[in-house]
């Protein structure tokens, strides 16, 4: 069992399938604890894994296995884990400067790794993006226009949007930050229980462009500490949150009920699709995980210092519950694929040419059939670490009998596309994904 307090921690899968969680609250701020997935195994915990203490960082996997964790409370920089030099602890002045005073606004950072190798690093209103071998910011992006936070705790989420077209010459990256909280709404909500509306917008942009600037949306429902999910078939599903106030103890009202689909793929203005509303309430300390079977799972809601049950607006909830995506409707069962090959738990190579069989009943749109490879993230505070999608496309699709038919695709080759590790495989077809199978990636 866990040794230590693991509250407000962050982690990722390393690509050995192990769960590795760093940091957390007075007794955990200096652990990294491992799990390995077998059936007698047990948490183990290093005292003293980390160089500093962690509360409310972000970690990602980098392409030569280990992870990176960034910043925490007071924390204005970075560290590798496991550690393999003495000086483990990196100065990231970026961190200091997107720190708003007594209100933070830059915790739990948005990390994502690009695919040149470096890494994008949001952080309450604006981005840069940092070569983390020689601690050099090499890109700085602009402000979102409007210069309102997303960061913890006027907690926004962000997605790096799936990526594709791995023959280009220049593999483009895409990123969509949604929601967050005005300027001002923590101490409005924290000093005089005023809670200022939540923000309605989307910020998108190609990080990988060599003049990036930011593109607006506007999301059919405003929301503070919403989750970005991304789906098998490459959608986005923002899910859980409130329309009102911050994250914190009681610093949240007007639950949002309604989780709202983004497109990426369609024209702007036509990209959000609202979906059926939960009933039940998912303010601070959330979650929200996609599965195997395409259904997303969601959890949690706890905006007190304690378990409250009785006698408060919102009370703790320990319940679990499962959104079912449009594309799980029976009606789409025909054209749904089923895998038969490879197995789960099968492993893959870079820049192997993969085949993958499948089984369509209905008539198959050649041309919409893809393969994508999702990782697995760590959800916590609305933001999912190490998230990434790969839309595999296919090379060639091969029609056999009875409704059997193979997909040749092609395995990225680089490790900055894709860092080795499991990831679930999913076959799309018209935009029906198969249920997902792990494969890992050496």
């Amino acid at each position: 069992m866990v040794q230590t307090d693991v509250w407000c921690s962050s982690g990722a899968v390393m690509p050995n399938g192990n769960l590795v969680q760093t940091g957390g609250y007075n007794d955990g701020e200096l652990k990294v604890r491992v799990f390995s997935p077998c059936g007698t195994c047990d948490w183990q915990e290093t005292p003293n894994g980390l160089a500093v203490k962690r509360w409310y960082a972000s970690n990602h996997i980098l392409p030569d296995g280990r992870q990176i964790v960034v910043g925490g409370r007071g924390q204005f920089n970075y560290e590798f884990v496991p550690k393999t030099i003495t000086a483990n602890m990196f100065n990231f002045p970026f961190l200091s400067e997107t720190n708003d005073r007594g209100a933070e606004n830059n915790l739990y950072p948005f990390v994502f790794l690009n695919v040149d190798g470096n890494l994008f690093i949001f952080a309450n209103n604006r981005a840069i993006l940092l070569d983390y071998m020689k601690n050099k910011v090499v890109k700085t992006y602009p402000t979102i226009p409007g210069g309102d936070p997303r960061s913890y705790p006027s907690t926004g989420s962000a997605v790096l949007l799936p990526l594709m077209n791995f023959q280009a010459p220049a593999i483009q990256a895409k990123v969509l930050v949604c929601g967050g909280a005005p300027k001002g709404s923590f101490f409005q909500a924290k000093r005089k229980k005023i809670f200022i509306g939540a923000l309605n917008t989307c910020a998108r942009i190609k990080i990988t462009d060599p003049n990036p600037r930011w593109v607006m949306e506007t999301m059919p429902l405003a929301r503070v500490m919403g989750d970005m999910i991304l789906l098998p078939n490459g959608n986005v599903l923002i899910i859980n949150g409130a329309s009102s106030g911050t994250a914190g103890w009681e610093f949240s009202r007007n639950p949002v009920l309604n989780p709202v689909l983004y497109k990426p793929d369609k024209e702007i203005g036509t990209r959000f699709e609202t979906q059926n509303p939960t009933t039940i309430p998912r303010l601070y300390h959330s979650t929200a995980a996609l599965l195997r079977d395409g259904r997303v799972l969601v959890g949690g809601s706890n905006p007190h210092r304690f378990y409250n049950f009785t006698g408060v607006l919102f009370p703790t909830e320990l319940s679990l519950e499962a959104f079912s995506p449009a594309y799980l409707d029976a009606k789409f069962n025909s054209i749904r694929p089923i895998t038969v090959a490879p197995k789960s738990m099968s492993w893959i190579k870079y820049g192997q040419k993969l085949t993958v069989q499948v089984v369509i009943a209905g008539n198959v749109a050649q041309n919409q059939v893809s393969v994508t490879m999702v990782a697995p993230p760590f959800n916590t505070h609305s933001f999912s670490m190490n998230q990434r999608l790969l839309e595999l496309g296919n090379d060639k699709v091969t029609a056999l009998e009875k409704s059997m038919y193979t997909i040749d695709v092609t395995i990225p080759r680089s490790d900055n596309i894709a860092p080795a590790g499991f990831y679930l495989l999913f076959v799309v077809h018209q935009g029906i994904p198969s249920k997902g199978i792990w494969v890992k990636l050496q």
